[in-house]
């Protein structure tokens, strides 16, 4: 069977759901497991801007038979090979602590804990990410507004405290995600901001989509923000 292998609100649940059982089918009944969804998954299941993303994002913990279950899950239901991964466990945006602050969202099969990141790390993580061209600062933002239309405000002292948890300062964040997040508390009107930054990264993405075509593998992901920023210059040179 094939399906759209966007993932959103409506089906991340539904692909869970299919592991949990697969899971518990292979390992039996005592066994736990638990998943940590992070990224662009967590944002999903937490809040209601984002529309979708292209990967399942985790950090997972279970016995071996956990990745036998997400490979025939993925088979079964026309996932690619990678539609749940830990590569984010490599990247300068993972902690250690982040189980330690993740918040606990669904359990599937009885035996299938799913956990997600709240909000203050969330926002942690994604400064520390800060990617232009993806999801990134949008998500701070999104993350900002939704909290503020709730009435459950998120205070800049907050992720302050979250980032120095996570990964003891600010030293490595990158500066265009310290500007976005100081810009948005400076305005207060986080529609606009979110709005804003949204079309900056619907136009980033398509320059890059564009430059992949006209330039065949030269598109590293160590070269992105290199090529955008050169762009931004040859666009405005003043």
């Amino acid at each position: 069977m094939s399906v759209d292998t966007s993932f959103t609100k409506e089906n991340l649940d539904g692909f869970l759901k299919e592991l949990g059982k697969e899971y518990r089918k292979r390992s039996g009944k005592k066994i736990p497991a638990e998943i940590v969804l992070i990224g662009g998954a967590a944002i999903l299941a937490r809040y209601g801007f984002r529309e979708m993303t292209n990967d399942v994002d985790a950090i997972v913990f279970a016995s071996s038979v956990m990745k036998e279950a997400i490979n025939n899950v993925g088979d079964r239901l026309g996932l690619p090979n990678d539609w749940l991964n830990t590569d984010f466990m490599k990247t300068q945006s993972f902690s250690e602590k982040l189980l330690e602050v993740s918040v606990y969202y669904k359990t599937f099969s009885n035996i299938l804990a799913i956990r997600t990141v709240s909000a203050e790390y969330l926002i942690a993580m994604k400064l520390m990410s800060g990617r232009e061209y993806k999801f990134d600062l949008s998500d701070i933002v999104g993350i900002l507004r939704e909290h503020e239309q709730s009435g459950q405000a998120i205070t800049r002292e907050s992720i302050d405290k979250a980032v120095v948890k996570l990964y003891g300062n600010w030293d490595l964040v990158p500066k265009n995600s310290i500007h976005v997040l100081e810009n948005a508390f400076a305005s207060g009107d986080y529609e606009k901001v979110y709005q804003e930054i949204r079309k900056s990264e619907a136009e980033e993405k398509e320059f890059l989509l564009d430059f992949n075509k006209a330039n065949p593998g030269e598109l590293k992901t160590e070269h992105i923000n290199v090529i955008l920023e050169k762009a931004r210059k040859d666009k405005d040179p003043t």
